[in-house]
């Protein structure tokens, strides 16, 4: 592949404080960072919000390569596609945000608005998903058949990938076992509160195994809902409560993990976010999940990421890369 054949992607990772861009070319199937820049969200106004945006694709695209026209045509090359990676979930249906952290996007068609403004094609996904997909590719689980990319962080969801493609379903929301229920008997089990989920349901296993549900956890048993970095160390010191929140967390965990190999059989589950920097989550989550699988079912590797946070515009470009359906 020549430099004038090379394929450009925009990855974009959306935050409640922080927009990052990255521009790519596609050399040979491998993505090559040429670009990378972040500014502040303007979280209130979506008028704002799309300028940034469009600001920062046009920066993007003034450091990629030139890519000369082909001899014998007026035709310039397209410009390049926009993988955006968003947290919440889009309405199907009507394309509206739904349950962004960023409170300017809630109730929008962002896709539509900023496809019109950049006059390309931009592809959004969850965040989530694009970590899996990420990881999927050239990160932890590069080269197996199948992953599940779990994030652990202030909230929970995910993103399941085979043979490197991600899979995001009906709905575009395979992957969001944060909203699962947890079921009643390990409530009661630990005698835990039935509590209400942003999400408009209740009991959702985000709310007791994200960073703060691991502090809720901690303030439930009687301490003083401390971070999870703290609660660690607290334990690691021999601290009772810190250790049985621990304890807790981890077997909601593993039942949460259980319930992804049940359901997708991934050949690794990665673990992004906050929690995946504990390490007692490597060596012990296996024996938690198989406590919640039947006889004959083998745990597939638990794995840290590769690229973690810094995967997320990276994953948004992959997305951008599979969607448009461009060969490599």
């Amino acid at each position: 592949m020549t430099n004038s054949e090379q394929r450009a992607y925009h990855g974009i990772d959306i935050g409640g404080t922080k927009i990052e861009l990255v521009s790519w070319i596609d050399a040979g199937g491998e993505l090559q960072e040429v670009f990378r820049e972040r500014v502040p969200t303007p979280g209130t106004d979506f008028k704002e919000f799309v300028s940034a945006v469009v600001a920062l694709v046009s920066r993007g695209d003034a450091a990629l390569p030139a890519r000369p026209v082909a001899a014998g045509t007026e035709t310039a090359a397209p410009p390049a596609p926009v993988g955006i990676g968003l947290p919440g979930v889009i309405d199907s249906a009507t394309g509206r945000q739904i349950s962004s952290n960023v409170p300017a996007l809630n109730d929008l068609n962002v896709a539509a608005a900023l496809q019109e403004a950049l006059q390309r094609p931009v592809i959004i996904g969850n965040d989530c998903q694009c970590f899996a997909l990420s990881e999927a590719q050239g990160g932890a689980a590069a080269g197996l058949p199948s992953m599940f990319g779990a994030i652990i962080g202030t909230g929970a969801g995910g993103g399941y990938c085979v043979d490197g493609r991600l899979l995001r379903g009906f709905n575009a929301i395979a992957g969001e076992w944060g909203h699962w229920t947890v079921p009643a008997p390990l409530l009661e089990q630990y005698q835990l509160p039935v509590l209400d989920c942003p999400c408009g349901k209740k009991g959702c296993m985000e709310r007791y195994v994200s960073g703060p549900g691991l502090s809720t956890l901690h303030a439930h048993i009687g301490g003083d809902g401390a971070e999870p970095l703290t609660i660690v160390a607290r334990a690691n010191s021999g601290d009772a409560l810190a250790a049985q929140a621990l304890a807790i967390h981890l077997d909601l965990l593993g039942h949460a993990m259980a319930g992804l190999v049940l359901a997708y059989d991934p050949h690794a589950i990665v673990l992004g976010g906050g929690l995946s920097k504990l390490d007692h989550l490597y060596q012990q989550l296996p024996a938690a999940m198989r406590r919640h699988l039947f006889r004959g079912v083998h745990t597939p590797p638990v794995l840290p990421p590769r690229f973690g946070d810094a995967g997320g515009a990276r994953g948004a470009a992959l997305l951008a890369r599979q969607q448009t359906k461009q060969s490599i």
